[in-house]
């Protein structure tokens, strides 16, 4: 049995690619989960009793498990590579998880790439950005690009670039998330939800993040004691109305960092 491409690990990703890119049984699936079987069912694709199965010659492997499963699975299924196959890792975890299962993967004569996913799955589909990185890289993108995916860029040789690019980034995509949680709830609490938000579109300004970067963390050195006292501030109001400052804690050590360290290397100087 041959095959366009592996996975391994078929829950919303894995299905959502083999459907958008109409791999039907030239795509073979492998999942712990026994239920998932039925959803590869109707997706078309070709169902494995194991892992064995589905990694049998394949040349170009998915692996879409969940977090804490991404290292486990290049760890137990490496020596049940074919010989010069790709493993995708397309898990969102740190650097170093990565690195380590590249380390399974290629001592096992397979070839690991670091993929960051940037966007959900759904509704991006094939669309969705891929980064890639690791010697293999270019091999891995040329594949995917084969399969459909229409959003691909390598950034880089080494393993750990391009989730590297995605979990940095993650702290501010969450955190914003957080943060207006945070916000909401405050707002909410004070019964000022509206005005809140009014004000923020009032002072909306479409700025680059290269320019909102170096501008923030300018204003953190300068302005960072002041504006940490008045997170104080924002803190104890928030614990007035019983809304616990979780991210506001946080913001007030950061400004108060940022301008200590700028105090001191104006001092050194």
């Amino acid at each position: 049995m041959t095959s366009r491409v592996s996975l391994i690990g078929f829950g919303e990703a894995g299905s959502t690619f083999a459907l958008a890119g109409k791999w039907g049984a030239d795509a073979r699936a492998y999942d712990l989960l026994e239920q998932r079987k039925s959803v590869m069912v109707q997706a078309g694709t070709s169902v494995c009793a194991n892992a064995a199965e589905a990694l049998d010659g394949a040349q170009t492997v998915l692996s879409l498990v969940t977090a804490d499963q991404a290292l486990p699975a290049a760890q137990a299924y490496a020596p049940l590579l074919a010989p010069g196959a790709i493993w995708c890792d397309m898990n969102s975890v740190a650097p170093e998880t990565k690195r380590a299962a590249a380390e399974a993967v290629e001592q096992a004569g397979g070839r690991y790439v670091d993929v960051a996913v940037l966007a959900p799955v759904d509704p991006a589909r094939m669309a969705v950005p891929l980064l890639l990185s690791g010697a293999a890289a270019e091999e891995a993108a040329a594949a995917l690009a084969s399969l459909g995916f229409s959003n691909v860029r390598v950034v880089g040789s080494e393993v750990g670039q391009a989730s590297a690019i995605k979990m940095i980034r993650s702290v501010m995509v969450k955190g914003i998330e957080a943060l207006t949680d945070e916000m909401m709830a405050a707002a909410n609490a004070a019964g000022v939800s509206e005005q809140v938000l009014a004000s923020l579109d009032a002072s909306e300004k479409r700025v680059s993040w290269h320019d909102r970067a170096s501008y923030n963390l300018e204003r953190m050195q300068v302005h960072g004691l002041r504006r940490a006292a008045e997170m104080e501030e924002s803190a104890r109001t928030l614990r007035s109305l019983g809304v616990d400052p979780v991210m506001t804690e946080g913001t007030i050590r950061r400004q108060r960092d940022a301008a200590s360290a700028d105090s001191k290397t104006k001092d050194a100087a």
